[in-house]
C-alpha cells in the first residue's frame, strides 16, 4: 500500500510541476482552451494508467507529451470539424443562379443538336481546353477543318442562342 501512495504522491507532484506547460502544448494541438483541457485530463489519465511501468520520472514528461499528441490526432480524425458556435453569422445573400443554370442548359442542347464532328471539336477544344493541333491530331483530321468546323458550330450556337441573349461564345 505504501508504494501505491508514492506512487500517487510522484504523480500528483508531476502534474503540479508540468500540467500548465502540457496544457499549452494541448491548447496547440487542439486550437481552443475546452477542448485542450479534455485533451490534457484524458493524457494525464493515461499516463497515470502507465505510471508504474515508466519507470523514472525523466519518462514521464516525454511519455505524457506523446500521449498528448495521440490523443489529439485520434480525437481530429473521429470528431466532426464541421459547424462551429459564433456570435455573428456571416450571412451574405446567395447569388441567383437559375438563369445561368438555365443558360448553360439550353446550351447544352443545342450542343447536342450540332453534327457530331462540329460537337466534337467544340467539346475538344473549349471543355478539353485542346489547341487546334491537337484537336486536329486527335479527330485525325487537318487544322483547317478544325478551324472551319469550329467557326461553323459557333454560328450554329449563336444563332439558336438567339441574338437578344448575353451569352459569352469564344468568337
Amino acid at each position: 500500500m505504501a508504494g501505491r501512495d508514492q506512487s500517487e504522491e510522484e504523480f500528483r507532484e508531476f502534474v503540479a510541476a508540468r500540467s500548465a506547460a502540457l496544457l499549452r502544448t494541448a491548447y496547440l494541438l487542439a486550437g481552443d482552451w475546452a477542448t485542450a483541457e479534455d485533451l490534457l485530463q484524458t493524457a494525464l489519465t493515461k499516463t497515470y494508467l502507465a505510471w508504474r511501468r515508466l519507470g523514472g520520472i525523466e519518462a514521464v514528461e516525454p511519455y505524457a507529451r506523446r500521449v498528448l499528441v495521440n490523443t489529439s490526432t485520434s480525437w481530429w480524425r473521429r470528431r466532426w470539424h464541421g459547424e462551429r458556435p459564433t456570435d455573428v453569422l456571416p450571412e451574405r445573400a446567395g447569388a441567383d443562379e437559375i438563369e445561368r443554370q438555365l443558360d448553360r442548359d439550353l446550351l447544352w442542347r443545342h450542343l447536342r443538336a450540332l453534327p457530331t464532328r462540329q460537337r466534337a471539336v467544340l467539346v475538344l477544344r473549349f471543355y478539353e481546353d485542346m489547341s487546334e493541333a491537337q484537336t486536329a491530331a486527335l479527330l485525325g483530321i487537318s487544322t483547317g477543318t478544325v478551324k472551319s468546323q469550329t467557326s461553323r458550330a459557333l454560328a450554329t450556337l449563336r444563332q439558336r442562342m438567339g441574338a437578344g441573349r448575353a451569352l459569352e461564345l469564344p468568337p
